[in-house]
């Protein structure tokens, strides 16, 4: 009988994270959530039904991460969803570099760390999905960073560098590694926006479970 895939999914305790889970979940894979803090990590795992798996991490702690792959048999989706929004509303100028060094830390260097310690082994075994969770405030859009949160939006942009160099590594073995644009979603970090979580997750669901042959190293939006 062959066994279900496992996905892991980062920051899965609210917003796209949690309806990523919820929805990978309803695609029979096997699912670990993730969160800072245990409780809500339980919480969340029970919400989202029988067999899900809670884990605690914070994806800037290098000790937490490996403590995880050594407790998990295998990964074969890897969702890095954890990210913060801490410079709203500065500019380049003006904008808290400490504030800044946490989202880079969390945004950027989280999912890298991430990717390190799962990636390989997908590699080993011939099979796997990484999606990066981007945003349209990249430089993919009109050419130039939003500048109105300008540690997020480089946090972001980096991102899709790693996406291209991590994709590069991948080639040829079975792995695809893409960021998603899940546009103007309306979560905590922005409740103005227009589009839902479960509407978001069934698209980043997708990439997370893209045939053989499909896109690599791609910056995906869904067209909507």
């Amino acid at each position: 009988m062959t066994r279900p895939r496992t996905a892991l999914v980062t920051g899965a305790n609210r917003g796209i994270g949690r309806a990523v889970a919820t929805e990978l979940y309803r695609r029979n894979l096997r699912v670990v959530v993730t969160a800072r803090d245990p409780e809500t990590a339980l919480a969340t795992a029970a919400d989202i039904g029988p067999g899900v798996c809670p884990h605690v991490l914070d994806v800037t702690d290098p000790t937490g991460v490996m403590l995880l792959r050594k407790e998990l048999e295998h990964v074969d989706v890897l969702v890095c969803n954890a990210g913060v929004l801490l410079d709203a509303r500065t500019d380049p100028l003006t904008a808290p570099l400490d504030l800044v060094d946490r989202t880079l830390r969390v945004n950027l260097i989280g999912s890298w760390r991430l990717a390190q310690a799962f990636v390989p082994s997908m590699i080993r075994r011939g099979w796997g999905r990484v999606v990066l969770i981007s945003s349209g405030t990249t430089a993919e859009f009109g050419g130039a960073l939003f500048a109105g949160a300008p540690g997020y939006s480089l946090s972001k942009s980096a991102l899709n560098g790693l996406t291209t160099m991590l994709a590069a590594q991948c080639e040829g073995t079975g792995v695809l590694v893409n960021a998603v644009n899940p546009g103007r979603v309306r979560t905590d970090m922005m409740p103005s926006g227009h589009v839902t979580p479960e509407q978001a997750a069934r698209f980043i669901a997708d990439v997370a479970t893209l045939p053989a042959g499909g896109p690599n190293g791609s910056f995906l939006t869904e067209k909507r």
